[in-house]
Order: C-alpha cells, then structure tokens, then sequence
C-alpha cells in the first residue's frame, strides 16, 4: 500500500508539473513579460519584477509596434537626477497635449494600458474613440504634497504623470475635474481608474484627490491603488 501511495503521488507531481509547463505565458508568474500578455494580477506582478534592461527592450518593442513613441533622454544629473528616461510623444493614435518624460516603466505601463484598456473602455462606455490625453505633466523636483519632512515624489523621478482630462473622437473634451461626477461620464472615469490599477497598482500615488488639482497620478511606486476623493 505504501509502494502505491508513493507512485500515486509521483504520478499526481508530474501530472501537475507537466500542466505548469505547458501553461500560455501569461498564465505563468514567471515567463518574460510579453506586451500581448491580458491584464491582470500576473502581468502586474511581471510589470513590478521587470529589470531596467528587460523594461528597456520592452519599450523598444512597443515604439516598433507602434504603441507608443518614445525617445531615450540624456541623463540628468542635480537634486533630482534622472537616468534611462524617455520623452513620450504619443501613445500610437491617442496622441498627447505635450510630450513628458517618463522612466521606464511608466512609460511602458502607460503604453499597455492606453492599447489595453483606455481606448476599449472609451469606445464602450462613451460610444466614441480616444484621441487625446490631456496631462499637467510629469517630472518635478520635490517631496509629497510640497512638504519638506514627506519623502521624495514620484514625480520627481518621472514616475508619474498628472493626467487632467481626454478627448473624444466626437470632439468633447473631457475633464477629471468636471466629469468624475457628471452621471454620463463618472462610470467611464471610474472606469479607467480601476483598469489602470492592472498596471500603476504598485503605486499609492494612483488617486483621485478632488480636493486638490482632481487628476489622474499614475504612480508606479507603492502597495495599492486608492482613490481619495
């Protein structure tokens, strides 16, 4: 009996070691990120694990794929220097008030997101396509809310970007400020909100605050996404 239990439970192993290898890539915590990966917990898990060279050579695969156009930036050096930065110019068709810089991985975050999961949910829930990001922008030397005891932005890394409003193929514009709570376009901002935590939700910066400037902080640095309203 004990000879059958044993073989039982190596049969069960590799059973379920052959299924974890033939897993789709996607479905595997641990295969290279793909920009075809689907959103969800595992591709936010590889988002979060992506060494600079591995983030690097995705973003030059999404600029060739047309995602997103970005160009390498020179380093900077100062209080607040910034190394492997780019100045995204657009997101493919969405294209962008003004360019930014971004590092690395908000700007490939940004590019999997507005491909992902801006443009669909625009189209399903405004009926229209998204053409335009609205942003105040991105890189600024300073600590949390101006505070001289707060550590360090992610704005001051280029890890976030301040995104005011969008515009619609029909020629709306739309802002945070206005539309968050307006009946016919607070689910859709809500749900642009909830998407983006697939790709920013390493980030606490990711809020809301309508008692400040009302935007968008896609952050790329902490353990939640959370709106503050």
């Amino acid at each position: 009996m004990k000879g059958k239990g044993f073989l039982i439970i190596v049969l069960l192993g590799g059973i379920g070691g052959l299924g974890y290898c033939c897993l789709p890539s996607y479905y595997n915590p641990f295969s290279p990120l793909q920009l075809s990966d689907p959103p969800g917990w595992i591709t936010t898990f590889k988002l979060q694990r992506l060494t600079p060279p591995q983030c690097r050579q995705l973003l030059t695969a999404a600029n060739q794929q047309g995602l997103i156009s970005s160009q390498p930036v020179a380093d900077s050096a100062g209080e607040c220097p910034l190394t492997h930065v780019v100045r995204v110019r657009d997101f493919g068709q969405v294209k962008l008030s003004s360019s930014f810089l971004a590092s690395c991985p908000l700007a490939l975050s940004s590019a999997l997101f507005v491909e992902q999961q801006a443009k669909s949910l625009t189209e399903t829930w405004m009926k229209r396509r998204l053409i335009r990001i609205e942003h105040l922008g991105s890189y600024a030397c300073r600590n949390i809310y101006h505070r001289s005891d707060a550590r360090r932005s992610e704005h001051a890394g280029a890890e976030a970007l301040d995104v005011s409003g969008f515009q619609l193929s029909d020629g709306r514009k739309i802002t945070v400020l206005r539309g968050w709570k307006r009946e016919e376009t607070g689910p859709w901002l809500r749900a642009m909100l909830n998407a983006s935590c697939h790709y920013y939700g390493n980030g606490s910066d990711l809020t809301i605050t309508l008692l400040m400037l009302t935007i968008f902080i896609l952050g790329c640095v902490a353990t939640a996404c959370v709106v503050k309203v």
